[in-house]
């Protein structure tokens, strides 16, 4: 509870204009993608190599190239959710299509006679490690809590007067009071003691969320490795990750009974949210061979410093029946019609990745190779994660920064995650299956979560070509917080969501 409540007091601070944890974990806890290949794997790997992917995984895999080639790829994602709130349950899909892993790969022989390194590689690649393609809808009924009672902590607890709570908060609490969703309590001589909600929690209200999420968390990877003497391998990635995520909010509160005289039928918050960002980040690896049929690989994933610029506009209607009316408010008309910006960075957490893979066949020659098993044990530090504010922050601004730091530390932990894929293969043809877990992210343990992965999928190698198909169907299990009080305990969605991935990558030798 201690840390909830540290949590709820971050995120009302500024309620919806400044960053949360939440925006931390979008650059951290994913499942990831790559090439047809790699996904019929389960995303396993690291020890692996001779795959593209092995830029964004452990790019010492780079360096068992010895043929450049050049390929594309292509996906489609069908997501199922099925929500409960407070009892109520609600389903639906979002499908959409996007470019897979895509990039080209040169090799080269090594012309020194008395050097052990025998050939290198080049990369440049791009991958799509997050899609955030997905609608989530929930509703339910709620006498316990309100979502305007958020707006009543941030006027109480930075004891605002009525000229402030009218235009310092237009994103949220003065839109709220310019509707009389949220209004003054009067006290001797017309003077202001408070504020309160007009929400009639007594009776009841019906809560309705529904978020349209898009855009991805892109990578762009150059790699180079070298291959020593075939039994030792090492790489480095200089990574670029590109991010582009929208949301677009709709919630509201309806009255739950039919009496016209409580002075509250309903009100709803619409907010149109874009975060961008950019940076940079390093991958570096290493392969072993101890023997011809046996692969150890360790790769490590530095932070990566990303650069974002958030913009946000909002918009309110509340009616009060006989109160106040209809009234409606938007950030727009209070901020001469342009969006509320924010610039900040973050630097994500690291990864750290431990493989091994057996190869049945000969190792040596490729043609007599008959197929592998491959597993990965991976490490991600989530309270990792850190925002940081620009040369020109004030000292509030970071003083903040410091304060939600603190929250994530408190709220995420580290966790493992395991991989294991194998492929059989049958001449120029290759049958392909995978799984993959995904632990929680959250330190709190009644708040559950995971991720389930079931992967296959079958290959074609000939005539300087290579075809790859496979399906992924991912099981996840997370907790979604329509808003966070600190006086009151947290009322969230359950939500499962099934997602089917289809993958496709076509390449050529050169």
């Amino acid at each position: 509870m201690k840390t909830l409540l540290v949590i709820s007091f971050i995120v009302l601070s500024i309620c919806s204009i400044a960053q949360t944890p939440d925006d931390a974990l979008r650059t951290a806890w994913f499942s990831g993608n790559g090439t047809a290949r790699n996904v019929a794997l389960g995303g396993a790997g690291a020890s692996l190599g001779g795959d593209i992917s092995a830029a964004n995984i452990n790019p010492a895999g780079i360096g068992i190239y010895k043929t450049s080639e050049w390929l594309f790829g292509g996906s489609v994602l069908i997501n199922n959710n099925k929500l409960s709130y407070r009892g109520t349950d609600t389903s639906n899909n979002k499908s959409t299509s996007m470019l897979g892993t895509s990039g080209v790969v040169f090799a080269y022989q090594s012309n020194q006679p008395y050097s052990s390194w025998v050939s290198s590689a080049l990369s440049f690649s791009f991958n799509q490690l997050a899609n955030y393609n997905n609608r989530i809808q929930y509703s339910g009924f709620n006498n316990t809590s309100s979502f305007s009672e958020q707006y009543l902590e941030e006027l109480q607890r930075d004891g605002a007067d009525t000229n402030s709570a009218l235009s310092n908060y237009i994103f949220g609490s003065s839109l709220a009071y310019r509707t009389y969703l949220i209004d003054t309590i009067s006290g001797p001589g017309n003077s202001v003691q408070g504020f309160q909600s007009l929400v009639p929690l007594s009776t009841g209200v019906w809560q309705k969320y529904d978020a349209i999420t898009s855009g991805g968390y892109n990578e762009l990877a150059i790699a180079y490795a070298g291959n020593s003497n075939n039994n030792f391998y090492l790489g480095g990635s200089i990574i670029i990750p590109i991010i582009n995520y929208k949301r677009q909010l709709t919630y509201s509160e309806t009255d739950a009974t039919t009496d016209t005289s409580n002075q509250f039928k309903s009100f709803t918050y619409k907010e149109n949210f874009t975060s961008k960002g950019a940076g940079i980040g390093l991958k570096i690896g290493l392969i072993y061979k101890p023997q011809d049929n046996w692969r150890i690989g360790l790769a490590f994933h530095t932070p990566q410093l990303i650069s974002y610029k958030d913009e946000i506009r909002s918009q309110m209607t509340t009616n009060t029946e006989s109160y106040a009316g209809v009234k409606s408010e938007s950030s727009d008309n209070l901020n001469n019609g342009q969006p509320g910006t924010r610039q900040y960075n973050i630097t994500t957490p690291y990864r750290m990745i431990i493989s091994g893979s057996y190869l049945f066949g000969s190792s040596s020659d490729v043609k007599e190779q008959h197929g592998f098993i491959t597993g990965d044990i991976e490490y991600v530090n989530y309270k990792g994660a850190r925002f940081k504010g620009l040369e020109n922050a004030d000292q509030g601004t970071l003083d903040y920064l410091k304060q939600v730091n603190d929250a994530v530390k408190s709220y995420y932990k580290g966790n493992i995650n395991v991989r294991l894929g194998g492929e059989l293969k049958l001449n120029t043809f290759m049958i392909r299956l995978g799984t993959a877990y995904y632990g929680s992210p959250y330190s709190n343990s009644t708040i559950k979560a995971s991720s389930v992965l079931t992967t296959g999928g079958i290959g074609y190698r000939g005539h300087g070509m290579f075809i790859d198909l496979a399906l992924s169907h991912t099981m996840l299990t997370d907790a979604n917080f329509p808003y966070r009080l600190s006086d009151k305990p947290n009322t969230y969605s359950i939500q499962k969501t099934n997602t089917d991935n289809i993958v496709f990558t076509v390449g050529f030798k050169f």
